[in-house]
């Protein structure tokens, strides 16, 4: 094993339990994250709160395993560009800011999460058991792939409340 091998396994390990955490987060509070989903402009608000709990539980999963490694953080880069445009963008970069927080988190991860598409999961990781090589170019159109799945979502569900009109 090399000493990437290691730096690549910390990196997925990582990603993959923050993700996994977040995921569970929502689940065991689905009422309060779908409150909030329609608090922010989404439709369909218990249902994104779902598809959210469990889209952000399997990212962190395949992660944490790396199983389809770039595949998973396209997935994680859906969900910070989602996270980026509808709540943190207008806040300004630092985390600190209120009442939104800062984009530098969720730019942060999915930065992470470009570098881990384009240069794979590491030895250890199924993918490498199993024969998977998605890193390269590969990796890195799967990893922007995610932005447009996830600017996707926002036209799909998300209307700014600014944006929307009142009967």
């Amino acid at each position: 094993m090399e000493p990437t091998d290691v730096a690549l396994t910390a990196l997925r390990l990582w990603l993959g339990a923050v993700m996994t955490l977040h995921g569970v987060n929502h689940a065991r509070n689905l009422g309060s994250t779908a409150s909030w989903f329609e608090s922010k402009g989404f439709a369909s608000p218990r249902a994104n709160a779902a598809a959210s709990a469990i889209g952000e539980i399997a990212i962190g999963a395949a992660l944490i395993l790396g199983l389809l490694t770039s595949v998973a953080a396209a997935g994680l880069i859906a969900t910070m560009t989602v996270a980026f445009v509808a709540i943190h963008r207008k806040a300004g970069f630092f985390v600190f800011n209120r009442p939104d927080e800062g984009y530098e988190y969720v730019a942060t991860l999915s930065a992470s999460s470009l570098a881990l598409a384009g240069l794979g999961p590491g030895e250890v990781s199924l993918d490498a058991a199993i024969g998977v090589d998605l890193a390269g170019w590969t990796g890195i159109g799967i990893g922007v792939a995610g932005v447009l799945v996830g600017l996707g979502q926002l036209a799909a569900f998300w209307r700014p409340i600014e944006q929307r009109s009142t009967p």
